[in-house]
C-alpha cells in the first residue's frame, strides 16, 4: 500500500542534518557575512507603533510583486503605549525597552504601501479586530494569486496553540493609494501532530509558525515551508554523532544539546488552491545545534534551492554559537541533501559590536535582504541603547554556488518590486 506522500507523487526523504561540526565553523565578524553596522540615529517608520517582521507580497514564484505600480509590505506590529502607565517607569518617563519586549502579545498584521519600494505609507489592519481566531496574528506570507487582486496570506494564528491558517482578501488600488477589503474567513490549515512536529504538550517552549507557501520550480507542485521543532518530549532527544558530524578531539561532549531540537518543516498540498496540505518529514533538522530555524524561505537560482531560515545566539546548544541572522544551505532538490552556505550556514550576522541591531531577515531573489532593527548601542559601552521597530538598511548579497557575499548596502527599508501586475 501507498503511503500518503506516494500517493501525492512525494518520494519520501530523510532530513538534512546542521551538526554541531558545521556550527563549529561559524565566524562572527566575517565581513563577507556581517551585517553593516546600522547607525544609532536611525528614522523611524511610524512612531505610533512598533514593526518587525516584513512580509513582501509575492507571487507563488517567490517574485517581489507590486500591483499597478503600488509596492506592498505586510508586517507584524503593534501600539506602542508612550503614556500608559504599565510603561512609566518609576520617574514618569517611557520604558519603551519593556513596551518593545512585550510586542509579541499583542502582535496583528498590518500593511504598507509605497510607490518608490521605500518611505512606506502606513495602510492599517489586514483583518478586522475579531476575525482572526487567536489572540496574537504572528508571521506568515502574502500570496498575489491572480490579476484580480486576490491575496492568500498565510499566517500563524497564536494563543491559544499555534495553527498553521490562511484568509484571502482582495487589494484595491487608486490614484491615491492601496486598500484591503475582504480578509474576513479564516480557514485553519494544520497543526504540530507530535510525530514528526512538536507540540506544545510534548515542549511548553516549542516552536510552530512561519508559513512560506511556494510552487517549486521542477515539479510544479505546491509546497510550504515552515518553522518546527522534531517531535518528541522535551529532553528525550539524541545527540548522536551524525549529529554530532566530524568535529576535532575535544569537542565530543554535547552539554545539554539535547533541548536544542529546530528544524525546517515542508508539507504539500492536496488541491490547487492551498486549502488541504499534507506534512512531510523536516527538510532540516538542527537537534544539538539550534532550537529555532524562524521564517524559513526559498531562492531558486542556477537549478538549486538555497534555503534561508533566521535564529538567535540565545537559541544555540551548549558548546556552540553564532550571531542573531540568517543561515543558509543548498541542495539540487527539493528534498536535499542540503550542505550550509558558507561550510557553516552562517550568512548574514551582526556583527559583535552591536550583537541585536537587525532580525528577521529575509532573502528575496533579486539578493536583497530586508530586515528590522531591534536595538542599537549609543554609547561606546553598549550599556544604553536605542530601540527600533522599524525597517533596517536593505542589504545586497550575491549567491554563487556553495558561497555568499555581503556586496552592497541600501536605503532603510528598501524592497523593490521584480514585476508589477496591472489589475483586470
Amino acid at each position: 500500500m501507498k503511503t500518503t506522500t506516494e500517493k501525492f507523487g512525494v518520494t519520501p526523504h530523510q532530513p538534512s542534518l546542521w551538526t554541531r561540526a558545521d556550527a563549529l565553523k561559524v565566524r562572527a565578524d566575517d565581513p563577507t557575512t556581517t551585517q553593516p553596522l546600522v547607525s544609532a540615529d536611525f528614522p523611524v517608520l511610524n512612531n505610533d507603533v512598533f514593526i518587525w517582521d516584513t512580509m513582501p507580497l509575492r507571487d507563488l514564484d517567490g517574485n517581489v510583486t507590486s500591483v499597478d505600480g503600488w509596492s506592498v509590505i505586510f508586517t507584524l506590529t503593534a501600539d506602542r503605549h508612550p503614556n500608559d502607565p504599565a510603561y512609566l517607569d518609576e520617574d514618569g518617563n517611557y520604558d519603551i525597552l519593556r513596551d518593545w519586549n512585550d510586542r509579541h502579545g499583542r502582535a496583528k498584521m498590518y500593511y504598507w504601501f509605497s510607490r518608490t519600494g521605500k518611505n512606506w505609507e502606513f495602510g492599517g489592519r489586514v483583518m478586522a479586530e475579531g476575525v482572526s481566531p487567536t489572540a496574537r496574528e504572528w508571521a506568515g506570507t502574502p500570496i498575489l494569486l491572480n490579476d484580480r487582486g486576490e491575496v492568500d496570506l498565510y499566517y500563524t494564528a497564536v494563543t491559544p496553540g499555534a495553527t498553521i491558517v490562511k484568509v484571502r482578501g482582495r487589494v484595491v488600488t487608486t490614484e491615491h493609494g492601496v486598500s484591503m477589503v475582504g480578509f474576513e474567513k479564516v480557514k485553519p490549515l494544520f497543526e504540530a501532530d507530535g510525530k514528526m512536529y512538536q507540540t506544545e504538550a510534548q515542549n511548553a517552549f516549542w516552536g510552530f509558525r512561519d508559513p512560506w507557501p511556494f510552487r517549486d520550480p521542477k515539479d510544479g507542485k505546491l509546497y510550504m515551508l515552515f518553522e518546527g521543532n522534531v517531535a518528541g518530549e522535551r529532553g528525550s532527544h539524541k545527540v548522536g554523532e551524525a549529529e554530532i558530524g566530524d568535529v576535532p578531539p575535544g569537542y565530543e561532549d554535547v552539554g545539554n544539546s539535547r533541548f536544542q531540537t529546530a528544524c525546517v518543516g515542508i508539507a504539500v498540498a492536496r488541491d490547487a488552491d492551498g486549502d488541504d496540505w499534507e506534512m512531510l518529514p523536516p527538510l532540516l533538522t538542527a537537534v544539538g545545534v539550534n532550537d529555532q530555524t524562524e521564517r524559513p524561505h526559498f531562492v531558486f537560482q542556477d537549478g538549486k534551492y538555497y534555503l534561508f531560515t533566521i535564529s538567535h545566539t540565545f537559541t544555540y546548544a551548549d558548546g556552540v554559537t553564532g550571531p542573531d541572522g540568517v543561515y543558509g544551505f543548498v541542495a539540487d532538490s527539493l528534498f536535499g541533501p542540503y550542505v550550509p552556505l558558507n561550510g557553516s550556514g552562517l550568512v548574514l550576522g551582526n556583527p559583535s559590536s552591536q550583537p541585536f541591531q537587525t532580525y528577521s531577515h529575509y532573502v528575496m531573489p533579486n539578493g536583497l535582504v530586508t530586515s528590522f532593527i531591534d536595538s542599537v548601542p549609543t554609547d561606546e559601552t553598549g550599556t544604553q541603547i536605542r530601540v527600533g521597530g522599524t525597517e533596517a538598511p536593505t542589504v545586497g548579497l550575491k549567491i554563487k554556488g556553495q558561497q555568499t557575499f555581503v556586496v552592497a548596502e541600501y536605503d532603510y527599508g528598501y524592497i523593490p518590486p521584480m514585476l508589477d501586475v496591472t489589475l483586470k
